[in-house]
């Protein structure tokens, strides 16, 4: 399925690729991807969405063909931005979906911006990398010594790392090309900022209905990261993949594509529920 790619500038000056779907008057869906991604981490998802959803996914400062500036990299940032290109698309609330990094930058939308989430779903994600021996370790052997060009074996040792069931060829050739888009500097902010952020204090201004989707073959983040986020927002729900590896919406698409569409139908009852008395 092609996809038309668009542009957005925001009030800041920066430039956001992003890719839209659906109807134009349906419930917004804002979808954000992964440390090195870009929005075509969700192209094998938007296929099985409901076209009556408004799904939007951005690619974020830093990634693909967007802005790259000097600084900026904090959840707090990216979640700035995304204030920034709703405002540009004229979105007042959306439901937020973020894999990885981007369900970073979901919760810190949700918690600085609470009157603007409608529904919040959190795909392999964390609530910090404080305390993660695994992904510390990655960071100061091999992130912190990149330097431009990104090797193209390193980038693909990483996201060979990120699946367990395994994708296409061609879509995994896909994500290591916009793997590589990303400068070093961009790599290393990003995720420094993911292990000296801590959102655990946070998690109780999280109101909005939350879904978290996890692979349990997750090479990243296992199920006590899961259970944090649980305890942490209140009326939080997981779902669990068996199999799945650190990418869902890769090796999942249309399970993952039918759990979001789950949470907003979930949201729509609740609405109507309130409109009744019910």
């Amino acid at each position: 399925m092609a996809f038309n790619e668009k542009f957005v500038t925001t009030r800041s000056g920066l430039r956001f690729p992003y890719i839209e779907q659906g109807d134009a008057a349906g419930t917004p869906v804002i979808f954000l991807h992964g440390v090195t991604d870009s929005h075509r981490s969700w192209e094998l998802v938007f296929p099985y969405l409901d076209p009556n959803l408004r799904a939007i996914a951005i690619t974020q400062r830093g990634h693909g063909e967007a802005s790259k500036p000097e600084a900026g990299y904090s959840s707090s940032d990216l979640a700035g931005d995304l204030a920034e290109v709703m405002d540009a698309l004229d979105i007042t609330a959306a439901v937020i979906v973020g894999h990885s990094m981007g369900s970073y930058a979901a919760q810190r939308f949700a918690i600085e911006y609470p009157d603007r989430v409608n529904g919040v779903v959190l795909v392999a994600s964390f609530a910090t990398c404080a305390d993660n021996e695994g992904v510390k370790q990655f960071v100061a052997e091999a992130v912190d010594y990149l330097s431009d060009p990104i090797p193209a074996e390193f980038a693909a040792e990483f996201q060979t790392s990120t699946v367990y069931k395994g994708i296409s060829d061609e879509f995994f050739a896909q994500a290591v090309a916009e793997s590589l888009k990303a400068p070093s500097r961009v790599w290393k902010a990003a995720c420094h900022s993911m292990i000296e952020t801590d959102h655990r204090p946070l998690l109780d201004r999280i109101k909005a209905r939350t879904l978290l989707i996890w692979g349990d073959q997750d090479a990243y983040f296992g199920i006590d990261e899961q259970e944090r986020l649980l305890a942490g927002i209140a009326g939080s729900w997981l779902e669990v993949y068996e199999g799945i590896g650190h990418a869902p919406n890769w090796e999942a698409p249309e399970r993952t594509a039918k759990d979001i569409e789950g949470l907003v139908k979930g949201l729509a009852e609740d609405r109507s529920s309130a409109a009744t008395g019910n």
